[in-house]
């Protein structure tokens, strides 16, 4: 794979058959099978046999699996497909997280403050988790997140990897006695 894509996490077994929960990343968790094989990070090849929804989770059986004990062997497993699997993107505000890391994080004024790590959504909408620009020019570890809208992300730039932020002026600080 060129450009690996995360589509899925493989959870817990489901029963006893090899059958295993799997949390998709894709628009439609339905679909997961239309993309042909996934692969894991090693490129060990996932055959999807049959899929159900249940709840906010897939229950999966895939080639292979038959049994409780390899289900449970493919905990936390992550499943990828090649990004040239996926088409283009063609709606304005539309991005692919993937496509989203790596990318400098500028303000307004052109100033380059950092590199987006990540993109996660903890459950109240994307943002986007951003390396600081240390001093001497390399990036600290001491992340820090910025919702990912229009109004704190208002260009997005992918052809030249860059994107500007308009953090909000007012940001309110934990009361450490709370």
């Amino acid at each position: 794979m060129k450009k690996p894509i995360l589509m899925a996490q493989i959870g817990a077994p489901h029963g006893v058959k090899g059958e295993v929960r799997v949390k998709p990343f894709n628009e439609d968790p339905l679909a997961l099978d239309a993309y042909g094989s996934l692969y894991d990070k090693d490129g060990r090849k996932f055959k999807i046999m049959r899929l159900r929804a249940q709840k906010t989770m897939l229950v999966v059986k895939f080639k292979g699996v038959s049994t409780r004990e390899e289900a449970e062997a493919l905990n936390r497993v992550e499943l990828f497909i090649d990004r040239s699997m996926l088409p283009d993107v063609t709606e304005e505000d539309e991005f692919y997280v993937q496509d989203l890391i790596g990318c400098d994080v500028l303000e307004n004024d052109g100033t380059r403050v950092g590199n987006v790590m990540a993109v996660p959504d903890f459950g109240a909408g994307d943002l986007l988790e951003i390396a600081p620009l240390m001093d001497g020019g390399g990036l600290g570890s001491n992340t820090w997140f910025l919702e990912f809208t229009q109004a704190n992300v208002p260009v997005v730039d992918l052809e030249n990897r860059r994107i500007i932020i308009a953090p909000p002026t007012e940001i309110s600080e934990r009361d450490p006695d709370e």
